[in-house]
């Protein structure tokens, strides 16, 4: 629930008239296609038409892993945009705790959130069932979701590699996945040459 004093709730005339500037932070790993950015930005936008929000700026990281902030161009950039006073905008809308970040030191993902807080922009995850507004509740339930999205990141890497050991002790040679006239990929069994 969003509390009396918070800008998105106050349902005054003049509040009404001006609609509160909002951004849009959306990422996709590229092995989320569920979480693509066209899919989050369609409920990001849903959100703000309800709560009565302007979209002035989008900032978008396709296919960036959210393990980390290097190489996610756009949250640098919101990041940067944000401490150096050119922020046009009092909140900042994201899909869910996981598209912040995936961060393996949730402490890291709560950093960034901070940064923005500090300089009176607020984070808000759109899809979760809390709201972020600082209450107990709330940064309980998003502490255990930041360390959930960086341990789920942590158990598919340990998937992916007891897969592909599997694939190894079966006899098949890891990179050698062939696309077939159907578009269908095969793997090649690695065949020892004689002399081995």
């Amino acid at each position: 629930m969003l509390a009396d004093n918070d800008p998105v709730s106050d349902s005054t005339p003049e509040a009404q008239q001006t609609l509160v500037r909002a951004a849009e932070y959306v990422r996709m790993s590229t092995e989320h296609q569920q979480y693509s950015t066209h899919n989050q930005a369609d409920k990001i936008r849903e959100y703000a038409k309800r709560r009565g929000l302007e979209i002035v700026r989008t900032y978008a990281d396709e296919g960036k892993s959210g393990l980390s902030l290097e190489g996610r161009a756009s949250l640098q950039q919101l990041i940067g945009d944000v401490e150096s006073g050119r922020a046009d905008f009092s909140l900042v809308l994201v899909y869910d705790v996981s598209r912040w970040g995936r961060f393996q030191d949730a402490d890291e993902s709560a950093y960034y959130e901070y940064i923005c807080k500090r300089h009176g922009i607020t984070v808000v995850y759109v899809a979760e069932q809390f709201e972020n507004d600082g209450s107990r509740v709330s940064t309980i339930v998003k502490g255990v979701k930041r360390a959930m999205a960086g341990e789920y990141s942590r158990e598919l890497s340990a998937k992916v590699f007891a897969g592909q050991c599997r694939l190894i002790e079966m006899g098949f040679r890891q990179g050698a996945l062939r696309a077939l006239a159907s578009g269908v990929y095969s793997l090649t069994k690695a065949v020892p040459s004689k002399g081995y």
